[in-house]
């Protein structure tokens, strides 16, 4: 029945009953895309995991990924150890097989928020899922992964970015995410209210935004390439001790500019097919716009992440990167 899930999300079709049993938990259906597994017995190094895909609708390989895990629990091959909160986040999106219906959903997890319309309110509707899920088992340590894939190439495949906040990431999740073949990290320098932010800014979980290769079709993802992530997520659902590497085994970044797109006349000054952390010599313009005019930075050699021409006017189009030392 837990392998089913992704079918009942896209169908529409409310399951009945919406809890049930498997042998080492119980589920619980609580809205469309919002499922809860409660274990049998809380371990002693359980965190109160999240685990979340489809927040962009046509990243399918972290769908994958979390399908092969459920299905893993259900055949009892894998024991749930933890409490976990798996999210499916754009439906519609995901129907369709396509980034966002009317707006970028991962930029809307604030609180306060007043903007109308679906993704909005399904981001709303994820925030008081989340919170919920914490104040629950509030007395485990909290912990928020998100699982994307990129628009573009990367040179590296695979990397995290570590959202902006007062909490400090714990140094043994350095080491759990090299061990799961994560290639660089991305450390975040202000608020962005992404999902995996709003989890560690509100809530001080260890919280990431995991990129996992590329957007492909479903069928058509690495799943070979995922397995030690896989595994990852597999040891903290069962409350195990993760796998360890050295850090400094990933390459760190850090942000130094937000390229954001102020005017309708807008253009990024590089091939649309430059891939993520691509570099570029002091000096280069990088971006011209009809308001900001041309951005160019004298001092630094940058490392572009996430560009992307077509954002909405006051959208962020570009995030420029150096390289910086892994944590102590």
């Amino acid at each position: 029945m837990l392998g089913q899930w992704l079918d009942w999300t896209l169908d529409g079709e409310s399951p009945t009953p919406r809890t049930g049993r498997f042998a080492s938990g119980t589920y619980h259906f609580h809205a469309p895309g919002i499922m809860e597994l409660t274990p049998n017995t809380v371990r002693p190094n359980a965190h109160a995991c999240v685990f979340s895909a489809a927040i962009h609708g046509n990243e399918t390989a972290p769908i994958e990924l979390l399908g092969n895990w459920l299905c893993t629990l259900e055949a009892n091959t894998t024991q749930l150890g933890a409490p976990v909160l798996v999210i499916m986040g754009n439906i519609p999106a995901l129907k369709k097989q396509q980034r966002f219906i009317a707006t970028n959903l991962n930029r809307l997890f604030k609180r306060g928020l007043d903007e109308k319309g679906d993704e909005p309110d399904r981001a709303r509707e994820l925030m008081e899922a989340v919170d919920t899920f914490y104040a629950r088992h509030d007395a485990l340590p909290k912990l928020h992964y998100d699982l994307h894939t990129a628009i573009r190439g990367s040179l590296y495949t695979r990397f995290v970015v570590e959202p902006f906040a007062d909490s400090v990431t714990a140094p043994a999740q350095w080491e759990w995410l090299a061990a799961a073949d994560l290639q660089a990290v991305l450390h975040q320098h202000q608020h962005s209210w992404t999902f995996s932010h709003y989890s560690k800014h509100y809530h001080a979980a260890q919280a990431f935004t995991f990129e996992l290769g590329r957007v492909a079709p479903f069928g058509e993802n690495d799943m070979v390439a995922l397995e030690p992530m896989h595994m990852l997520i597999s040891a903290l659902g069962s409350a195990d001790e993760p796998a360890g590497k050295p850090a400094d085994s990933m390459t760190f970044f850090q942000v130094k500019h937000e390229l954001m797109r102020q005017a309708e006349v807008f253009a990024l000054c590089f091939d649309d097919d430059v891939p993520n952390f691509s570099r570029f010599e002091p000096g280069t313009c990088l971006a011209k716009d009809g308001i900001s005019g041309d951005f160019i930075d004298e001092e630094s050699a940058l490392h572009v992440v996430f560009p992307n021409a077509q954002v909405e006017i006051g959208a962020r189009a570009a995030l420029l990167v150096v390289p910086c030392k892994p944590p102590c």
